[in-house]
Order: C-alpha cells, then sequence, then structure tokens
C-alpha cells in the first residue's frame, strides 16, 4: 500500500512547478493523469539539449510515475472527455495564468457546485487575489522579486540565482502539502476545497530567519556569499586541493574544531557571538590553517571529532557516493524509447506506505487510447476521427 492508492490526480500543469507537484503525488501512489497538448504536449518536452533518444533531459525528470493523455479541451469532444475525467478525479492540478479557466468554465468556483468532493490545486506567479493576480510567473523572476537573489551571491558581486529552478520547485513542494492537507481534511468534511499558491509566497516562505533579521532590525541583510550571517565559522574554505564547507554550529563544536585543526582557543573567540563580531580576523586564522591540508584530510579528522564539514562536490562525486545508493536516491527504470534510463529517487522514506518510482516519465500521448477508452468513455472506434481533428 502506497499513502495516496486510490487517488487520482488530474494533471492540467506544465513546465516545472505544477509537474514537480504532481510528481511528487505520484511517487505517494497517486494515479496522475497528465493532460497535454496535442503534437506538443508539455514545453519542456522540446527543452534541451540534452536529449536521449529524442526525449527531453528536462522533462524526464520530473515526469516518472504519469500517465500522458493528449487532449484539446478547447474543442467540444475535448471538452466532454475532459468533463468525464474531471467526474473520476479527486485532484486537479494547474497552473495557468490566474482567470484563463474561467473563461473555459475549468476554475475552481465553476466546477465546485457539480464535483464538491475535488480538491483544486492552483499554482501562478502571485496567487489569485491582490493587484498582481494576473501577472505571468517565471522562476528566476520570483526569485529576483522574492527577495531571494538578495541574498545570493558574493558581497562585492552581482545577484545570483541559485543553480535549480528554486522558486518552481519550492511551489510545487507547497502544493504538495496542500493537496495532501485537503484531502485528509475532506475525509472529516466530505468536500474538497481550492488550494491557491503564489510562487512569490513561496519563495517569501523560504527567507525564514533572513525575514527575521530584517523584521528584528528593519535593514534588509545582503549577500554575504557562502558566509552565514549569524552562525562563524560557517561557509566554505580553500583546503590544499578543492573548496571545503566547515559548518561549526556551537560552541563546543568550535572547541573540537580548534583542537584538530591545533589552534589555541582564544577568549575573543569563545561564544559564537563573539566570532561573530570578530568574523575578518577569524575568518584569515581559520582559511590560513585548512589550506594547509587536503579536504580528506580535514574530513577524517573533523568528522571523528563530531565537528560538521565537507567537500564542494559536483554531480558526478554525489552520485558515486555510497550512501546515496544506499538511501536508494537513484532509481533505474526502463522508458519505451529510451531503454534503461535512471531518475532521482524519492527523499520520503515511510516505512509502512512507502513512496515508489514505478514507471518510466511517458511518451506523448503514451495513454492516450487506454485512459479515454477507458475512463472517459470513449468508444475505440472514434479515436481515429478524434485524431485527425487534432482532439488527441
Amino acid at each position: 500500500m502506497t499513502p495516496l492508492q486510490g487517488i487520482t490526480v488530474l494533471d492540467l500543469t506544465r513546465v516545472l512547478s505544477g509537474p514537480y507537484c504532481t510528481m511528487l503525488l505520484a511517487d505517494l501512489g497517486a494515479r496522475v493523469i497528465k493532460i497535454e497538448q496535442p503534437r506538443k504536449g508539455d514545453d519542456t518536452r522540446g527543452w534541451g539539449p540534452p536529449f536521449q533518444s529524442g526525449e527531453s533531459a528536462y522533462f524526464m525528470s520530473i515526469n516518472r510515475n504519469k500517465e500522458s493523455v493528449t487532449l484539446d479541451f478547447k474543442q467540444p469532444e475535448g471538452r466532454a472527455a475532459l468533463d468525464r475525467l474531471i467526474t473520476r478525479a479527486d485532484v486537479l492540478v494547474e497552473n495557468f495564468r490566474p482567470g484563463t479557466l474561467t473563461k473555459l468554465g475549468l476554475d475552481y468556483a465553476s466546477l465546485q457546485a457539480t464535483h464538491p468532493r475535488l480538491v483544486y490545486c492552483s499554482i501562478s506567479g502571485f496567487g489569485h487575489n491582490g493587484p498582481r493576480r494576473r501577472e505571468a510567473g517565471y522562476d528566476a523572476v520570483m526569485q529576483g522579486e522574492g527577495g531571494l537573489m538578495s541574498i545570493t551571491g558574493g558581497a562585492d558581486g552581482p545577484p545570483y540565482r541559485l543553480g535549480v529552478a528554486i522558486a518552481d520547485i519550492v511551489s510545487g513542494m507547497f502544493a504538495a502539502q496542500g493537496i495532501t492537507a485537503a484531502l485528509f481534511a475532506r475525509e472529516r468534511t466530505g468536500r474538497g476545497q481550492a488550494v491557491d499558491i503564489a510562487m512569490l509566497d513561496s519563495v517569501a516562505a523560504l527567507l525564514t530567519y533572513q525575514a527575521g533579521i530584517y523584521f528584528a532590525t528593519g535593514t534588509a541583510p545582503g549577500r554575504l556569499g557562502n558566509r552565514h550571517p549569524t552562525i562563524v565559522p560557517y561557509e566554505t574554505f580553500s583546503a590544499s586541493d578543492g573548496e571545503f564547507v566547515l559548518a561549526v554550529g556551537n560552541d563546543d563544536q568550535w572547541r573540537r574544531f580548534c583542537s584538530v585543526a591545533g589552534l589555541a582557543e582564544e577568549e575573543r573567540f569563545s561564544t559564537n557571538r563573539q566570532r561573530v563580531l570578530a568574523y575578518d580576523d577569524l575568518r584569515r586564522l581559520v582559511a590560513s590553517r585548512l589550506a594547509a591540508e587536503t579536504r580528506a584530510y580535514w574530513i577524517e579528522r573533523l568528522t571523528a571529532a563530531g565537528v560538521p564539514c565537507g567537500s564542494v562536490r559536483n554531480l558526478h562525486e554525489l552520485f558515486a557516493d555510497p550512501q546515496i545508493a544506499a538511501r536508494a536516491m537513484v532509481a533505474e527504470l526502463q522508458h519505451p524509447t529510451v531503454g534503461a534510463m535512471r531518475v532521482l529517487g524519492t527523499p520520503l522514506k515511510l516505512s509502512d506506505t512507502a513512496a515508489a518510482i514505478r514507471t518510466a516519465p511517458p511518451t506523448l500521448g503514451q495513454h492516450t487510447a487506454e485512459v479515454l477508452t477507458a475512463d472517459a468513455g470513449v468508444a475505440a472506434a472514434d479515436l481515429d476521427a478524434l485524431r485527425a481533428k487534432g482532439v488527441i
């Protein structure tokens, strides 16, 4: 048994925030029916290189465990089929710009009366209320507008976006959390509800202690590179053979670090508050000592002493780590055209109702005939005519 076994999700999303959300739900056992535009599909099917046997690596990274149905629901026949799929769905997820689906009668207000148990999740740039609700949302813009870029990058350099589309990803995470909460509430009330996720909200929610610093001081935090604003030393340093991360989280760890590194325990550095205030002097001292030995030297000794540390690793090094294998964070699947392929595993580890990576990302329209005939009441004899009209 999986946590969301028996739950059917109708996925009207594309690109990243929505597909990431529905992938999480699929990993947890929900049946996810991904509705795609005929002949084109999700935009990310064309994003590359790299491609594997014509399939986008980007698309395949976020669409495992799903069924793909090509359907133009702006055409009457496509809309009729979609309506029948909605009738059988527990959840509908969409990430169109607010107002787009209202014109088609596919917004929550239009569906609520006839589908009272439906959990309807919308992901958008700015949410479904407020003066900016109709603006489009793109990850890089949201990292900028949400304050994240202002605190990311070197102190004397330009702001940077993160190396992954974190605004999209965290919005998908919050959406999956909101959906599961709404499903849990439905068990008690018998009613579905709307889940409204804004990318701007999601990025703002990531600010946590940085926002706390601003609320406490009235001063907007700036960029500090890899330095932590309130913990020292907690950043990257150069060992003799590469970048090294040292994360001294408390005074006891600092004393242990000094013992391993052969540094005197100076009174002016004895508490974290003092280390933050004496940052420049302390950093020069620590950097000079760490540069004298290799990363492996420091990791072995500091780890043994209980001082958090690690190398700055590339993805080749990461996925060669036996810990990644032990945690099943890489899964191998058989794809209809690619053959054997690898995808990330799920970080959700449940002891009794485990999440699972079951099926490869679908080819475009791979499940159209199967789903429409079995779930939407379309006669098999009508499929060719629907293809000819561009409905599927």
